[in-house]
């Protein structure tokens, strides 16, 4: 019996041997990573920002009534070109009864003091012509009447403006809205019937149409408080519109915010841009597009690429790893400048012969052993 199991254990033994053999010679079997090298090279480097915004008119003018009434007719719709003096809209006066009253007591109180200076003045003419009372005294009941007569068309031409809009009688000169610029109109927010309000010191008004030439239009965008110290007046900038796919703008930026406001945690500064629009492209108000601002720029210098570069665990400092043989390395501290995200400037410590290691290069996966992986994955699941 105890043959039996000393056989057995040393059968064990030696089966465990040879798996473990079998294992070491088959892990020692792989072949080993085999690196590539990039060699420097002599390029040009933008390093970009982009400002999202939107394309508006530089100048926008709103048509607001000079009396207040009821939409009577709209003559025009929005995106309709005009031009100055054109007819949009007609206003039909609805006068306030308490206004009309009083330009109405205002009219009869003239007619009454104008007739009694009128008795007075009759009287004394007639005793004036016959020599009774003095030149004197004659000039101030002829001043009494011309200023009662005054007095009349005054208020006769406020109750006319209350009650038609117009001291002739004719309202056509404040219920006719018309355009006051060139361009298109944008919107038209009243409908007819509509009421309005007029202009004044106290009230901006009711906006008839708001009118704009498109021909003219500006970026306005927004910028990173990090990015904001590199922009100047004047910065080239390219257009690019989510709703016109392939067409980029020229622009100039013309101004950059001195204050910056607070969003989502970060600071950002307003910019406003002037847009070069091409005669064939039609541009709407509103539109939203993204302007790329070249922050810095570099001509034919030392690049690499960025994917090259490892960093010191201690110090952060870059380095690369150069061939020096067959599969043989050594480390180089460099120093860089700019990055557009794909290559990086070489300040220091490389030159144009130096073989870069691909250091982060993936090595391939062999087919079986992909085979055997996808095997073992589904057994698991099973």
């Amino acid at each position: 019996m105890n043959k039996i199991v000393k056989y057995i254990l040393i059968t064990l033994l030696v089966l465990a041997a040879l798996w473990a053999a079998v294992f070491f010679i088959k892990s020692n079997s792989k072949s080993s990573t085999t690196y590539e090298t990039q060699k420097p090279f002599i390029s040009s480097i933008e390093k970009k920002t982009v400002a999202t915004g939107k394309l508006i008119p530089e100048d926008e003018v709103e048509i607001k009534p000079q009396i207040s009434g009821i939409i009577e007719k709209i003559y025009l719709e929005e995106g309709t070109k005009v031009k100055a003096g054109d007819l949009i809209a007609k206003i039909k006066i609805v006068p306030n009864e308490q206004s009309l009253n009083q330009a109405r007591g205002r009219v009869r109180n003239a007619e009454i003091a104008l007739n009694n200076t009128k008795i007075e003045y009759n009287r004394n003419k007639a005793l004036f012509d016959k020599g009774v009372i003095s030149s004197q005294a004659f000039n101030s009941l002829q001043l009494q009447f011309d200023q009662s007569t005054q007095e009349l068309q005054n208020s006769q031409a406020d109750y006319q403006i209350i009650r038609k809009g117009s001291a002739g009688g004719s309202a056509s000169a404040n219920t006719n809205i018309r355009a006051t610029v060139a361009g298109t109109i944008l919107e038209i927010p009243v409908e007819e019937g509509d009421q309005v309000i007029q202009s004044n010191n106290f009230n901006d008004g009711t906006t008839i149409a708001s009118i704009a030439d498109l021909t003219k239009m500006i970026f306005e965008g927004k910028v990173d408080e990090g990015e904001v110290g590199k922009l100047k007046v004047g910065t080239a900038l390219k257009i690019t519109l989510g709703a016109l796919e392939g067409v980029e703008l020229d622009a100039k930026l013309k101004f950059i915010a001195p204050k910056g406001l607070e969003e989502t945690g970060a600071v950002q500064f307003k910019i406003e841009g002037d847009v070069d629009v091409k005669g064939d492209v039609f541009i709407r108000a509103g539109y939203s597009a993204n302007a790329a601002i070249v922050l810095e720029k570099k001509e034919d210098i030392l690049v690499i690429s960025e994917a090259l570069l490892q960093f010191d665990k201690k110090t952060s400092k870059p380095f690369v790893e150069l061939s020096v043989g067959d599969q043989k390395w050594e480390r180089k501290d460099i120093e860089t400048g700019i990055s557009d995200g794909v290559n990086i400037e070489i300040v220091s410590g490389l030159t144009e012969s130096d073989e870069v290691k691909e250091w982060n290069k993936t090595e391939a996966i062999k087919k079986g052993e992909e085979e055997e992986g996808e095997k073992d994955s589904d057994e698991t699941e099973d």
